[in-house]
């Protein structure tokens, strides 16, 4: 079984995925992370990602795989190195790359053949697998979004509430206007507005949708 979660950043829908994953017993898959981990190989080598040959020729010999619950490239765990802001900016340029994009989406239908999954990003439930037999789409305002990713990332001391909201702002512009694979919501997706829910309410409901119909 796939279940599909999209929505825009700060949604809440990586976390909402990781924990129904482990209700249901399914394999989680973070897909932004496999994007994440792609701009952290970028920035790390000083790959100019506005240069599609350079990033086309990385691709060649990158290697990004998910399990366990974290991400790994080129056979390194790199879970943690990739949640910065600087590389979150930077996943969201690099995930508008057609080659990029075909790239993920022939190694997200590979991690998930022949396993119960769930999976969340931008274009699970439109592009990577339009016949899931679950799809969801979380969002909540942008205000709301802005203040979960700073009370994520005050700790870090790098977090600015406005610089954060602004980002997100170009953010959900970059990925609804894209050419290619744009973040949309799927005609048969399920809305969840998030906004005034707590994340065990979003996955409480999330279970009881899929197991009022009897197939947990």
């Amino acid at each position: 079984m796939i279940i599909a979660i999209d929505g825009p950043s700060g949604a809440g829908k990586s976390t909402v995925a990781k924990l129904l994953s482990k209700e249901l017993g399914f394999e989680y898959i973070d897909t932004g992370a496999m994007y994440r981990a792609l701009a952290y190989k970028a920035y790390k080598n000083n790959i100019d990602i506005n240069k599609e040959e350079e990033i086309s020729k990385m691709l060649e010999t990158t290697e990004v795989d998910y399990y366990d619950n974290k991400i790994f490239l080129d056979g390194e765990n790199v879970e943690e190195l990739i949640r910065s802001e600087i590389i979150s900016k930077a996943s969201s340029k690099i995930s508008a790359i057609r080659i990029v994009r075909e790239k993920m989406v022939e190694l997200q239908r590979k991690i998930a053949a022949n396993k119960n999954v769930v999976m969340d990003g931008r274009d699970i439930g439109t592009k990577v697998f339009p016949n899931a037999d679950y799809k969801f789409f979380i969002t909540a305002s942008l205000e709301e979004r802005a203040k979960r990713r700073y009370e994520q990332l005050k700790s870090k001391g790098e977090a600015k509430y406005e610089n954060i909201l602004q980002d997100l702002k170009k953010r959900d512009e970059n990925d609804s206007t894209r050419k290619f694979s744009p973040l949309i919501k799927a005609e048969d997706a399920i809305l969840i507005d998030t906004t005034d829910m707590s994340i065990e309410d979003v996955v409480k409901s999330l279970v009881n949708i899929i197991g009022g119909n009897n197939v947990l």
